[in-house]
């Protein structure tokens, strides 16, 4: 745990170290932040502001885990040890994380340089399209690789449930939705940095109670550096981040940072409790549906669309109700850590 913790205070220096010179290279290639026409008028102010933040995270997380994987699989061979389940444990999550990251990041070229409407990236249709794509091969993966994923765990019954195969189209799922989720979460100052570092951190300690217990299939220590590492840079990402932001996550962060949450939780085998854990985003992800389907529904029942909340997503509904970004982003980080407690505390049952 003390070394886990070290990388997690080195992948934080190393962030910060990198924050200020990619400040200066997205301003230097004009890549601000296009806000949509629809959004609270206060946010207009933050238009321009650079984007594609979530480089500042994905990059230290790579080089640290990347480099603490290598020794750790020469370590491993030359001690005579097993190396294949080894690499998978932070591949698949490292490889997820890029992944979604390069789709993001497709996502916020086409919304500053696009030539859509202002404020909108690459097409929905499309975006989920390659999302579900990437999601399938990384579930197979984890289903079909040295893991064998099969279970789930429900708090309360000791052993855990095999579903088979039915546990793919779950993880997808759960990829999908969680990426979206985060995505949906970031549209305030410091809002998903400060939600997804808690839920990190909470999937960390899960990881490193089940590496004493032998709870999954196999060995998950390694998910504890790998959690508290990408929770330091994402710390450091909220330096620059905080009110009033100097960088935006964007949907390179956001992506990137809900499908590896998903990937992780469902690595633990603890994923039923990650609606719990990462609360706030399922409720911003409802809050749009049930907007969304209300609207459709008023509209066929009486001739025009009417709205269950202000503002969709769960954050805009707030902040037209009066309270403000520091507030609401404090408050939502409240309730997220008593969310991530709660999910701790089921998982020990």
């Amino acid at each position: 745990m003390a070394a886990a913790l070290f990388l997690g205070g080195l992948s934080f220096l190393l962030a910060v170290v990198w924050g200020p010179p990619l400040i200066r290279l997205l301003r230097a290639h004009r890549i601000g932040k296009q806000i949509r026409i629809e959004g609270p008028q206060t946010h207009m102010v933050k238009a321009g502001t650079p984007t594609m933040g979530g480089l500042m995270i994905i990059v230290p997380v790579m080089v640290i885990t990347g480099v603490v994987t290598i020794v750790s699989l020469i370590t491993e061979k030359l001690q005579g040890q097993p190396v294949a389940n080894i690499g998978q444990q932070v591949l698949v999550p490292m490889i997820t994380m890029v992944a979604f990251g390069l789709l993001g990041a497709l996502d916020d070229l086409e919304n500053v340089r696009g030539k859509r409407v202002k404020g909108e990236g690459l097409k929905g249709r499309y975006k989920f399209a390659i999302q579900a794509g990437l999601a399938l091969v990384i579930a197979l993966v984890l289903h079909f690789g040295p893991s064998e994923l099969t279970s789930i765990a429900i708090p309360g019954i000791a052993q855990k449930i095999d579903i088979g195969l039915l546990w793919v189209p779950f993880a997808v799922f759960w990829i999908v939705g969680f990426s979206n989720a985060v995505n949906l979460t970031d549209g305030l100052d410091g809002l998903a940095g400060i939600i997804t570092a808690t839920a990190f951190l909470a999937y960390g300690v899960i990881a490193y109670l089940q590496s004493f217990q032998g709870q999954p299939p196999y060995k998950v220590s390694n998910l504890v550096p790998f959690c508290l590492i990408v929770v330091g840079a994402i710390l450091a990402f909220l330096w620059f981040n905080a009110h009033p932001a100097q960088l935006f996550m964007g949907d390179t962060g956001a992506l990137a940072i809900g499908a590896t949450l998903a990937v992780v939780a469902l690595m633990t085998g603890q994923w039923l409790l990650l609606p719990i854990i990462a609360l706030v985003p399922v409720a911003e992800t409802a809050t749009v549906m049930l907007q969304v389907g209300y609207f459709k529904y008023t509209k066929r029942r009486f001739g025009e669309g009417r709205r269950m909340f202000k503002m969709a997503p769960l954050h805009n509904h707030f902040e037209l109700l009066g309270w403000s970004e520091t507030q609401i982003v404090q408050r939502f980080w409240l309730i997220g850590i008593w969310a991530a407690m709660v999910g701790m505390a089921l998982s020990l049952l």
